[in-house]
């Protein structure tokens, strides 16, 4: 079942498309790949990217939108993405960059686009572990700006994802929250009590 890509926001797509209209954002990015492109590269697939500002015992804490990522494709592959942030003027385009998120986001959604159950696809970051999920919405029709991951969602995390969690293996939001719980309690002092 195909996944259902939440619509970005007008302004923030113009802003990518802006930017690779604009031979200096460009040049300057740091994605070789962007700058050899043969062909035109044009930004899809834009995701939400939330981060999660607090894991609790009981689940999920905020959440709070951060932007929206475009991947950048030229032909048959995504070259970069293309990051865009939400600012007190509007949305504004923030960065174009490459590296292993770029691949991994590309193989988690199309695993999740193999699935029988609809998901809208979007990122979830967690800052404190230094990890980037896809997350698998099960609300298709819900604003892909608001909104906490609920229990029955899915959690995929991306490569590089911390150590002892497999990249690329979907969890359930109740499942994968207090594990991460646990990986965010700081370990008690030796000689301290428990």
């Amino acid at each position: 079942m195909p996944l259902l890509v939440p619509p970005a926001p007008a302004p923030a797509l113009r802003t990518v498309l802006t930017a690779l209209g604009s031979p200096t954002a460009v040049s300057e990015a740091r994605t070789p790949s962007l700058r050899s492109a043969q062909g035109p590269a044009a930004p899809e697939l834009p995701l939400p990217v939330h981060v999660l500002a607090r894991i609790t015992p009981e689940g999920a804490g905020r959440t709070r939108l951060a932007g929206w990522r475009f991947l950048i494709r030229s032909g048959d592959r995504a070259l970069a993405a293309a990051e865009t942030r939400l600012t007190p003027d509007g949305w504004a385009f923030s960065h174009f960059f490459e590296g292993p998120y770029l691949a991994s986001t590309e193989l988690a959604l199309r695993q999740a686009d193999l699935m029988q159950q609809p998901y809208q696809p979007r990122l979830l970051s967690v800052p404190e572990l230094y990890m980037l999920t896809l997350w698998l919405h099960a609300d298709t029709t819900a604003d892909g700006a608001t909104g906490v991951p609920a229990p029955t969602d899915l959690l995929v995390p991306l490569a590089p994802a911390p150590p002892g969690i497999a990249a690329h293996r979907p969890h359930r939001v109740a499942d994968l929250l207090p594990v991460l719980t646990t990986r965010l309690t700081p370990a008690p002092l030796m000689g301290s009590p428990a």
